[in-house]
């Protein structure tokens, strides 16, 4: 590449805390090279605290930003603008630079949930778990909301309304609960074995287990579900969606 095109070279990136395992890179250097996409680069930045950020603002060739966790809420003060839906959830994983320089939060994750989730959507799908209370979860219950879906949310500590602690979970919430929804990072891999403490033993053909997690494809907490006959999702669909409209909203 010559420095003319270097200098007109639009770039991306991914901020997030150990993001070696980051899907987003991968997928957006296979994107630009099958579609011929030359003006466009993407990269990740593996930042050790948040206030590390304005730095990255010192390169003007960036244009926007994916956040992982644990970013997708910290980072809202560093934004000028949020998009209504963004502001509505509280948590964003994507910025625009605008027209002006100014910084917009947008949340993409509602919408890849939410398209990911409705084809496998049965009419006895109507209540909801949500395990964890991070930025992700966040997004869900907000999918959940335009669906028309119950949820709660389960915690370690349950301290707010809405909320159920693991102690708390009983086979019977379970056995009442149809959609259950992993937003915790366990299973992740290289720590593939672990999974959400919940009775595994109450899930039934009737449940339909989604998780976030999409390294490996089938963590421990959806190969339960499988061998419950449970309808099981893993969050790679999701992630393809939400890069596609991180990506029209950076060109639109």
């Amino acid at each position: 590449m010559d420095k003319k095109q270097e200098r007109h070279m639009r770039k991306f990136g991914l901020i997030g805390k150990n993001i070696d395992y980051s899907f987003s890179q991968s997928y957006f250097a296979k994107k630009f090279k099958t579609e011929e996409i030359t003006d466009a680069s993407y990269q990740n930045f593996d930042l050790e605290s948040i206030s590390d950020f304005p730095l990255l603002l010192k390169d003007t060739s960036i244009k926007g930003f994916n956040i992982t966790i644990p970013y997708k809420e910290l980072i809202i003060p560093y934004v000028d603008k949020l998009d209504k839906n963004a502001e509505k959830i509280g948590a964003i994983n994507t910025i625009k630079f605008t027209k002006k320089g100014k910084l917009k939060g947008y949340n993409t994750d509602y919408y890849g949930f939410k398209k990911s989730l409705t084809p496998h959507l049965k009419p006895h799908h109507k209540t909801a778990l949500i395990l964890g209370t991070g930025g992700a979860s966040k997004a869900i219950a907000f999918a959940l909301q335009k669906l028309d879906i119950t949820y709660t949310y389960v915690s370690r500590n349950a301290t707010k309304e809405n909320q159920i602690s693991y102690q708390q979970l009983t086979p019977e919430i379970i056995a009442n609960n149809t959609i259950i929804i992993n937003c915790t990072p366990l299973g992740t891999y290289p720590d593939v074995k672990a999974c959400p403490n919940i009775p595994y033993q109450a899930i039934t053909q009737k449940h339909l287990l989604f998780d976030l997690i999409y390294n490996p494809e089938e963590s421990t907490f959806l190969n339960y579900g499988k061998q419950k006959k449970a309808t099981i999702i893993n969050g790679y669909r999701m992630l393809e969606l939400q890069a596609e409209k991180s990506w029209s909203i950076w060109n639109k």
